[in-house]
C-alpha cells in the first residue's frame, strides 16, 4: 500500500485540499470530451482543481478525447484526482454548490450565480469558504442524497422553454461567474494604442484637401464660406490619428492626379 504524500508535494502536484480555494467536481461523467472541456474551462478562468467522481472510463483523464478538448489545459487533467465517493471529493471544502433541480421535499436553497457568488465574495462569513461547484452526470443530473450534501443549488438564468446546458457549458458559466465576482481579470490589449494626430498634422490635411477641393472644383477660393473650419471641427471631434490622417492625404493625392491628368 503506498505512503500518502507529504504536505509540501501535496501542495505542489495540485492534490492538498486547501491548495485551491475552488473546486469543480464532476460526478459520474460519461463523455470523455466533457472533462477535456471542463479542464479547459476552468484554465481559461484561472482555476486548477478538478476532481472526478466515478467517471464512466478509469482512463478518462488520459483519453484522446479527453486530452483533445482540453486544449492547453493538460496540466488540469494531470493534477485531477478520481475518488468514489462524493464526500472525499469534497473533503476541504467549506461551501458546497450543487448544479442540479431542489429536490421536491425538503433541500438547500435554489439561488441565481451570480447573485450568491457576489456574496460569498464580498461578505466576511462568504471569503473565508472553500468553495466546491458540483456537477452531475449528463444522462442522470446529481442524486436527491447528493444535493442533500450541498448548501445552495445553483439554477443558471435560460430561456423558460430551453434550459438544456451541456455540462462542459454549465461548468464555463459558472466559472466565469465566480471569477467575475472575485474580482475579474483585466483585458489585454492585442493592438497598440493608435497614436493621435497633433494639430500640425491636421493642419496640414485640412490646406493640402483645400487645395484638391478647389482642384475638384467641389471649393470656390472666392467665396470659401465655412467648408474648412467645419471640416476642421469635424476632425477634431472625430480625434484622428496618424494613420488616418494619411489616408485622407492619400485621397487627396489621389483627387489631385486626377484633376492634373491630361483631359480627353
Amino acid at each position: 500500500m503506498s505512503q500518502p504524500s507529504p504536505p509540501s508535494e501535496r501542495a505542489e502536484n495540485g492534490t492538498n485540499p486547501a491548495a485551491d480555494p475552488t473546486r469543480f467536481v464532476l460526478i459520474e461523467t460519461s463523455h470523455p470530451g466533457n472533462v477535456g472541456a471542463t479542464a479547459r474551462a476552468m484554465k481559461v478562468m484561472g482555476f486548477k482543481d478538478l476532481v472526478l467522481v466515478r467517471p464512466r472510463f478509469a482512463d478518462v483523464l488520459s483519453q484522446e478525447d479527453t486530452v483533445a478538448m482540453a486544449s492547453g489545459a493538460a496540466d488540469i487533467l494531470a493534477r485531477a484526482r478520481i475518488v468514489d465517493r462524493l464526500e472525499d471529493a469534497l473533503d476541504g471544502c467549506t461551501f458546497v454548490c450543487a448544479t442540479a433541480m431542489t429536490p421536491r421535499d425538503f433541500g438547500p436553497p435554489t439561488r441565481v450565480p451570480r447573485e450568491l457568488f457576489h456574496e460569498l465574495a464580498t461578505t466576511p462569513e462568504g471569503r473565508g469558504q472553500r468553495l466546491a461547484l458540483v456537477f452531475g452526470s449528463e444522462r442522470y443530473g446529481m442524486s436527491n442524497e447528493d444535493v442533500y450534501r450541498a448548501h445552495a443549488v445553483l439554477s443558471i438564468p435560460t430561456h423558460p422553454i430551453y434550459g438544456s446546458l451541456n455540462l462542459a457549458q454549465a461548468v464555463q458559466l459558472l466559472a466565469y461567474d465566480w471569477r467575475q465576482a472575485l474580482g475579474g481579470y483585466e483585458v489585454q490589449a492585442r493592438t497598440a494604442d493608435p497614436q493621435r494626430a497633433d494639430a500640425q498634422a491636421v493642419q496640414g490635411l485640412l490646406r493640402h484637401l483645400e487645395g484638391s477641393l478647389v482642384k475638384l472644383g467641389y471649393l470656390d477660393p472666392a467665396s470659401p464660406k465655412k467648408l474648412m473650419p467645419r471640416l476642421n471641427q469635424l476632425f477634431n471631434r472625430a480625434g484622428l490619428t496618424q494613420e488616418e490622417v494619411h489616408i485622407l492625404r492619400g485621397i487627396a493625392r489621389a483627387i489631385d492626379k486626377q484633376c492634373d491628368a491630361p483631359k480627353g
